[in-house]
């Protein structure tokens, strides 16, 4: 590998952050909810289109937090897909409920609907859909199911800012959904999340509560109280303003992000069409109703030798390509924790076999030139 590999993600910088971060400094208001944090909630809501956007320390922090409103206990059971990272399991199990694992859709790589409805039990309590990559899935078909069986739709949304399924933003399908803004997402602080609330009504006020300690200081600083106090369970999920000054600046730019990670997606889209067809990958599907975020561009090689060999092949010409989630199904945690009622075959298969290429906005045409020519110059296993 050269000195000037091309790494998977860094970290998008944007113009103001270190402006806004003084600011705070010089404020003397450096804990959360301070002025910077309504500023960053503001811009969340305008981008998702949720009615109330709550910012926490990380996505998890938001699961866990949906979890907690959502009263989960022993006995419950949640189902999520076995294809996605750890905090979607993990926030439910921390209540000492139970993951449903299910498989996901081989083209969609999320929840399939079929294997949803029969793993729906008496003691199904919610479904947490995610949307891997950005692309939403049959969501009015989900969302009809969660109704009919009474069960509570929860939106992994961690890499779908901005995304939409049929004109409407993901986020806003499910009564609540969570956002991450890790420094690998397109608009980040570092660390950071956002509990999305859509049903107002039954969540609202309580979220709000178990955000803050378990006090009503939100209403108290709203007027609505001469002083606040503690009223419900909670736990300290707010960030430090300093990190939603950062987030303001990133969200501020949102559309120049955006634009750029879509530059690099579509050049990817365009340039390894061939590629794919001469070796049997098959390339990132997006499908007509859905419009992504560019979040991830991933590739799938025809077998697991044909993964390893590909990144192999792209570090020795110094671009760092990497795998993804792997099952949680039959993860260490995932068997002691979780119950999985038909094997998960899909996961298993993709896991082995799915490549995702560099993509963060400052790639320049020149970074792009290497990946493609690093990738289309690994032969696989070429058709006959």
């Amino acid at each position: 590998m050269t000195d000037s590999a091309i790494v998977f993600s860094r970290p998008f910088r944007a113009p103001g952050e270190n402006t806004y971060v003084a600011e705070v400094l010089a404020s003397g208001h450096v804990h959360g909810d301070g002025p910077f944090t309504a500023a960053a909630s503001k811009l969340v809501r305008q981008v998702t289109g949720a009615p109330l956007a709550l910012l926490t320390t990380s996505c998890t922090h938001a699961l866990e937090l949906a979890g907690v409103l959502l009263e989960l206990g022993p006995g419950d059971e949640v189902i999520v897909p076995s294809f996605t990272f750890s905090s979607t399991a993990a926030a439910i199990a921390m209540r000492g409920a139970t993951p449903v694992f299910v498989d996901v859709d081989p083209r969609a790589l999320c929840l399939d609907l079929d294997l949803v409805e029969a793993a729906v039990t008496e003691r199904t309590r919610a479904v947490y859909t995610v949307h891997y990559g950005g692309i939403g899935h049959r969501l009015d078909e989900l969302t009809a199911l969660c109704e009919r069986h009474g069960v509570v739709l929860v939106e992994d949304n961690a890499h779908g800012m901005g995304a939409r399924w049929r004109g409407r933003t993901l986020g806003t399908f499910g009564a609540l959904a969570t956002q991450s803004f890790h420094d690998t997402k397109n608009v980040h602080c570092g660390e950071g999340g956002a509990l999305l609330v859509n049903d107002v009504d039954r969540f609202g006020e309580r979220a709000e509560i178990v955000r803050e300690k378990g006090t009503n200081r939100a209403m108290f600083l709203r007027g609505q109280v001469d002083k606040y106090t503690w009223v419900d369970t909670g736990s300290s999920y707010l960030p430090s303003d300093l990190l939603a000054a950062v987030l303001r600046a990133q969200l501020e730019h949102f559309d120049h992000i955006q634009a750029e990670r879509h530059r690099v997606w579509d050049r990817y889209a365009r340039d390894l069409v061939t590629w794919a067809d001469q070796t049997g990958a098959r390339l990132m599907h997006v499908p007509d109703d859905a419009e992504h975020p560019a979040h991830v561009f991933y590739l799938l090689m025809p077998d697991h030798k044909g993964q390893l060999g590909l990144l192999g092949h792209l570090k020795e010409h110094g671009v760092i390509g990497t795998f993804h989630y792997q099952p949680l199904d039959s993860s260490p945690a995932g068997k002691r924790l979780g119950l999985t009622p038909a094997p998960c075959t899909v996961t298993a298969d993709v896991a082995r076999r799915l490549v995702r290429l560099p993509l963060w906005p400052d790639l320049t045409e020149a970074d792009l030139d290497r990946i493609v020519s690093a990738t289309t110059s690994y032969p696989g296993a070429s058709r006959s």
